[in-house]
């Protein structure tokens, strides 16, 4: 029997007891979706397993124009307000070494972050609360949206109007996010602050080129790309507040063609994290200013661009709060925990947390017997999930649901 509303140790039990006979499901789709992965914004092939997925149930399904996404609308038996929940869809440019027996069959390509999972748990919550809009005063927007790596798909969705799909805007939204780093089954939140931004920047130096034997003879922008490094670091710990943290990596350096030829160019690429915007806009202003003199002191030119990536991702300190109280009764007390410090990733479900209030949760999935701290972590191509995690990610989805809309 289904409950009148969440918000007993008993309902919720019983969300969870529902969740988990959805198991077979959950697991089928994930499946599925790992053994054909799909990057970007286009995923057809996904997009074809979730409308399968969705098929009978009473919701109006609608398909994205600029990107493959997907968005279902479940309208509840009494009149109420909207809220989101959404699941990204696409994988990585990995090839994949579980050895599982589900594993990728497509070359170079894999569900290393997850995202199978997440389009899995809420395709099986769409199904849950189905069975339950005799409770719902109001509509659920269920939004599978692809392109998270990097291609901003939330923004798409949100330009495509999927935060009013149910004919005025979502009141919250809710995310979740699966952890190989984490025991299976914790849930982590944290109220304000949760990730950082993520920006790029790309440094090319032009020198003069010459022979290895003779550097007087040109100018070389190897020392200089050199330099540029220590002193990004400097920069930021000379820079930046210790309490408003940030991160300026350089993941690639390029040069040259061989050993005795001081090259003409020198390239530096890497990525800016801040966990707020001043500092955001901090960092492109120090880092301009830092390299260019570099540059200057060396004779060489220098160019510079940003690539302006994912916004910090700030969820809203009340919806967070209900979310870890009832979380606790579903889940146990002990599998809740509120994270001391944001998470220098990024992610852009920060674009519909800009709009309107939410939050997001990481679901621990390491599997039973590895330690977190040594198991391959997301992006790995080693990765595992423990898929035993996955009913508690889909009675979290439906437990938001319904406690918004109650």
């Amino acid at each position: 029997m289904a409950p009148t509303a969440p918000a007993t140790d008993e309902a919720l039990a019983e969300l969870l007891a529902e969740a988990k006979t959805l198991q077979p499901k959950t697991i089928a789709l994930r499946r599925r979706l790992h053994r054909r992965p799909e990057q970007g914004l286009q995923l057809p092939g996904t997009q074809a397993a979730i409308l399968h997925a969705l098929e009978g149930l009473p919701l109006e399904i609608h398909r994205g124009t600029t990107t493959s996404s997907v968005t279902a609308v479940l309208r509840g038996n009494k009149p109420g307000p909207a809220v989101l929940l959404r699941g990204d869809m696409d994988a990585l440019p990995l090839h994949e070494d579980t050895g599982d027996d589900f594993a990728s069959e497509i070359p170079g390509t894999m569900h290393a972050c997850g995202h199978d999972t997440h389009v899995a748990m809420l395709a099986s919550a769409a199904r849950l609360l189905s069975t339950h809009t005799d409770e719902l005063a109001g509509s659920v927007v269920f939004m599978f949206q692809p392109g998270e790596e990097g291609y901003s798909g939330a923004r798409y969705m949100v330009d495509e109007g999927v935060l009013d799909a149910a004919g005025e805007r979502v009141r919250t939204a809710f995310g979740i996010h699966v952890d190989a780093g984490s025991p299976s089954g914790i849930t982590a939140v944290r109220a304000g602050t949760l990730m950082a931004s993520a920006d790029s920047f790309t440094v090319r130096l032009t020198g003069r080129s010459g022979h290895g034997a003779m550097p007087h003879t040109a100018l070389d922008p190897v020392p200089a790309a050199a330099e540029m490094v220590g002193a990004l670091q400097t920069m930021v710990t000379r820079r930046v507040d210790i309490a408003d943290p940030a991160v300026v990596t350089v993941g690639r350096i390029a040069a040259g063609t061989t050993s005795n030829i001081i090259p003409e160019t020198a390239e530096l690429e890497g990525t800016i994290r801040a966990v707020s915007e001043p500092t955001r806009r901090l960092l492109q202003q120090q880092l301009e200013t830092v390299c260019s003199g570099i540059a200057a002191a060396h004779d060489c030119e220098i160019t510079i661009e940003f690539g302006t990536g994912y916004p910090v991702t700030v969820t809203d300190p009340d919806v967070t709060d209900r979310v870890a109280q009832w979380a606790g009764k579903l889940l146990g007390e002990d599998h809740v925990l509120r994270l001391p410090t944001p998470i220098m990733g990024a992610e852009d479900f920060s674009y519909v947390l800009r709009e309107v209030p939410g939050t997001f949760a990481f679901l621990g999935a390491c599997p039973p017997g590895n330690d977190p701290a040594q198991a391959a972590p997301n992006h790995s191509n080693r990765v595992h999930y423990d898929e035993a995690a996955l009913p508690r990610g889909v009675a979290m989805h439906a437990a938001f649901a319904l406690h918004e809309l109650r």
